[in-house]
């Protein structure tokens, strides 16, 4: 929805008030030879190198020499969007110095300086308007939106000065509200890190329990399967059997609820079903993440199953345990092409097992631990998402003429 401004306020498309281009793309190996660690230059800006804070990275060992004169620049007090992919419409950043860019990323300069401001322009680019604009106008798989589109924006702008005074007061209000999320995320960061320590500190204390091998614990110890070539075979998937990945396995927290891919009865005759309860441990691409099956499921052999005695063991105390041990575990498998370890792996380690009565304690000292760790991450993530709305609902009035 546009928004609501003095009637007093002119009203023109961005491409009236801008000139709007996209950068250059490098092909990576001409990149790497041509570009890479050169002394003179305009910095080259990705779009990794703008973070969602808008802070960009200007010394990412990539230059490109004044001299070439097919790649488009952008001047000081540029606002840089990105346009395309995953991406596209979050990541936006104001440059300090002149730059060249990449395709994915998109300039706005005024054309009449007296006319428009530049900071103005980049926070109207960050405002619910603009981006209801934006996203109604993506287009192809991967989301992005032409210039030709972006010229047809309309905003909203009173004149010079108050433009100037606006942004004066969107950069002070701005300034405090980011301090304030980074104290939260700081918090947000110490929260999980406090969960961290004391898990440490309940297996600091294990060198007089018993050491086993997790097999020596466990009903049904191994990697998952996946028989059939090639695994991506759509004979295979559509069914009504859990197929749990890696992904799922690391996105989960303690326990996998959730997944986004099933196996038929033909994905399920090359694998295998495990049970509910089962622990399940990643050895490929994420290693060493950890969460406990809540529904039947099969899994490829990236991921260990461990299915335990309960006699033996409490599944909820060795997925603790498995935590405590992720980093050795994660160091174990660095140096191949892909970081990865296997079940030779967990041949060599034997692990801390005290008496049943034992881990029980321990799991709910743990649980009672990481409820009062969640309640406080949601504390957190409630207070940032409090200020993106303050953010907006200021960016609103600032656009309505109501600062």
């Amino acid at each position: 929805m546009q928004n609501k401004a003095p009637a007093n306020w002119e009203e023109k498309k961005l491409g009236e008030l801008c000139k709007i281009y996209t950068g250059n793309s490098i092909n990576e190996k001409i990149k790497k030879d041509k570009y890479t660690n050169i002394n003179c230059g305009y910095n080259y800006i990705a779009t990794k190198d703008i973070d969602f804070a808008s802070n960009i990275n200007y010394e990412n060992g990539i230059k490109i020499p004044y001299s070439e004169p097919k790649f488009k620049n952008a001047p000081p007090n540029t606002t840089l969007l990105c346009i395309e992919g995953g991406s596209a419409g979050k990541k936006i950043g104001f440059t300090n110095q002149p730059v060249c860019f990449v395709n994915k990323l998109c300039a706005f300069v005024p054309i009449e300086k007296e006319k428009i401001c530049s900071k103005y322009i980049y926070y109207y680019l960050q405002s619910n308007s603009f981006k209801n604009h934006f996203y109604d106008k993506r287009t192809g798989l991967i989301g992005g939106v032409s210039t030709s589109k972006l010229k047809l924006i309309n905003i909203n702008f009173p004149l010079l000065s108050e433009q100037e005074r606006i942004v004066r007061i969107l950069d002070e209000v701005f300034e405090n509200i980011e301090k304030a999320k980074q104290n939260t995320l700081q918090n947000l960061n110490n929260a999980k890190e406090l969960f961290e320590a004391f898990l440490m500190q309940i297996f600091s204390n294990s060198n007089n329990w018993e050491r086993k091998k997790l097999e020596d614990v466990a009903i049904d110890f191994g990697r998952g399967r996946s028989r059939h070539r090639p695994r991506n075979d759509k004979k295979l998937y559509g069914g009504k059997y859990p197929f749990i990945q890696t992904g799922d396995v690391r996105n989960s927290n303690h326990f996998i609820t959730e997944y986004s891919q099933t196996y038929n009865d033909a994905g399920l005759a090359q694998s295998k079903l495990w049970p509910k309860g089962t622990l399940c441990i990643t050895i490929a691409a994420n290693i060493a993440e950890t969460g406990i099956l809540t529904f039947d499921a099969c899994f490829p052999d990236s991921v260990i199953g461990c299915v335990f005695d309960n006699n033996e063991t409490n599944i909820y105390y060795v997925e603790y345990l498995l935590q405590s041990f992720k980093s050795i575990l994660q160091a174990e498998g660095k140096g191949s092409a892909q970081d990865n370890i296997n079940l030779g792996t967990f041949e060599k380690y034997s692990f801390p097992f005290p008496e049943k009565e034992t881990q029980d304690s321990i799991v709910k000292k743990l649980d009672n631990m990481r409820e009062f760790i969640s309640n406080l991450e949601q504390t957190y993530n409630q207070k940032l998402k409090s200020l993106e709305e303050l953010k907006q609902s200021i960016l609103q009035k600032a656009f309505n003429g109501e600062l």
